[in-house]
């Protein structure tokens, strides 16, 4: 005998609403948007990555780049439903394996973002996903990073955009289509 449940009725919820922010994190002034949150809530990270994918439903997309931390999070699960490979981009030293690099400027000096060499095959096309954007300096690299490798960097996808500093247009003008899932305004 089977056995079938009733349609879930769940009321309608602001995705928004899953995201703590801390203010005054990593320093004063600062809103920090905490996605962790978000991705303790089965049914809001099960929505997120629903829309992050939703995008690319019928494209062919040969692998998902996700930029250390939360990006692995989201992009393994984009990639999942996506059928897609997986491309960890991290911070310098990270992985065991010859990795090609790119250095990038923060706010305060410089850092290096890696991926193993053959990570990659010259005209695949990728996507690349994280948790945030913000003045896109990191997504900036990763893609120069994906592209010297051969990648065909097909979009960057975000849950949170912080439009204020600038980082999605930045995207745009290297001809990235970007697609972002919630805005808030500030730093």
């Amino acid at each position: 005998m089977t056995r079938m449940s009733a349609p879930l009725n769940l009321p309608a919820f602001n995705l928004a609403d899953t995201i703590r922010t801390i203010p005054d994190y990593p320093k004063p002034g600062i809103l920090f948007r905490d996605i962790t949150t978000l991705l303790g809530d089965a049914r809001a990270f099960r929505r997120a990555v629903d829309e992050l994918v939703q995008p690319f439903a019928g494209s062919k997309i040969d692998k998902v780049a996700g930029i250390e931390a939360r990006g692995f999070i989201l992009g393994g699960a984009v990639a999942h439903q996506l059928s897609a490979g997986f491309i960890p981009l991290r911070k310098k030293g990270k992985l065991p394996h010859k990795t090609v690099s790119v250095e990038y400027a923060l706010e305060y000096g410089v850092d290096h973002m890696e991926m193993h060499h053959d990570a990659v095959l010259a005209g695949e096309k990728v996507v690349l996903v994280d948790d945030l954007i913000a003045t896109g300096g990191t997504a900036e690299a990763a893609i120069k990073l994906l592209r010297g490798a051969g990648a065909d960097v097909v979009a960057a996808c975000f849950v949170v955009d912080l439009p204020d500093l600038g980082g999605a247009d930045k995207l745009r003008d290297m001809g990235i289509e970007v697609s972002i899932l919630l805005a808030f305004e500030g730093h």
